[in-house]
């Protein structure tokens, strides 16, 4: 019985003043799917870079005049540094025939050519913790190093971009993700102090009745979690919505929809995150009143 009068008191604030509750629903539920959304750009572009490994390699391109055993030492030397995963020697002959392939439609010009004007080469394999501009670079000064190696390309513009944008995404995502909720607890904070303040003579009667401090905090506790518990469930139904109403059909017209992924287990965490936003929110603004 003492247990569920806290409760009822709680439903009935949340049905008398329905509209604050409501904005403050709204509003949580929009800040929570926004940050949601923000959460997944930043997975997907996280998932994206970590796929960049697979695909990196460097083109170590080696002098015409090497002997056959000047060949293979190098390829044994590239091999041996750690951070190599594997490495191809790759003849100037078949190079050519690659780039004919590649290239069909202006083969004739190629076939045209006296000599071949490529030259031999290595492609290198970085291990997946290796694949970074500061590894990238060490590497090719130290391949340089090495006696009939003419050239090193392995896009470095390319690479550090793509990782200053992975690192700057990540902080402006981080940064975004704690003013959001910061925001969204001030939300709830305020709704709850605004509340406690109406309510303040039915408060005054239950101090002369010898209430206790738990007993006038719990109603309030209760709305702010159902607040916040409502917003999550909201922003669950919105995020879920987005993704089967409009990503899952796009993909259809556009294939790079394909590309995004979705956890959906991350999703079902919403009513949790929001729950615990409404009971910080309450636990702030009850926690910071004198009566």
């Amino acid at each position: 019985m003492a247990l569920s009068y806290p409760f009822r008191l709680a439903m009935q604030s949340i049905l008398r003043e329905k509209w604050i509750n409501l904005v403050s629903v709204l509003t949580i539920a929009a800040g929570l799917l926004l940050t949601t959304v923000i959460v997944l750009s930043v997975y997907n572009i996280d998932l994206a870079t970590r796929k960049l490994p697979e695909k990196f390699s460097m083109m170590v391109y080696l002098k015409d005049d090497l002997s056959q055993g000047q060949r293979s030492d190098i390829l044994h030397d590239i091999k041996n540094n750690d951070a190599v995963k594997s490495a191809t020697y790759i003849p100037k002959e078949r190079a050519l025939n690659e780039l004919k392939s590649t290239f069909k439609d202006i083969a004739y010009v190629l076939d045209g050519l006296e000599e071949n004007p490529l030259s031999d080469s290595v492609e290198v394999k970085l291990k997946s913790e290796a694949v970074g501009p500061e590894t990238a670079k060490e590497l090719t000064a130290k391949f340089k190093k090495i006696r009939g190696i003419e050239e090193i390309e392995y896009g470095e513009k390319f690479l550090s971009s793509i990782y200053s944008l992975k690192v700057g995404i990540k902080n402006i995502g981080f940064l975004f993700i704690v003013i959001m909720c910061v925001g969204m607890i001030f939300v709830c904070y305020s709704t709850v102090k605004i509340l406690f303040y109406r309510r303040n003579t039915e408060i005054e009667t239950y101090k002369l009745l010898g209430a206790t401090k738990g007993f006038i905090r719990a109603p309030f506790m209760i709305e702010g979690a159902a607040v916040g518990l409502s917003s999550g469930v909201l922003s669950l139904v919105g995020i879920l919505s987005l993704y089967y109403l409009i990503i899952l059909k796009l993909s259809f017209a556009i294939p790079l929809f394909k590309t995004i992924v979705f956890p959906v287990n991350m999703g079902y965490l919403l009513p949790v995150i929001g729950l615990l936003i409404g009971l910080t929110g309450a636990f702030l603004a009850i926690g910071r009143i004198k009566y």
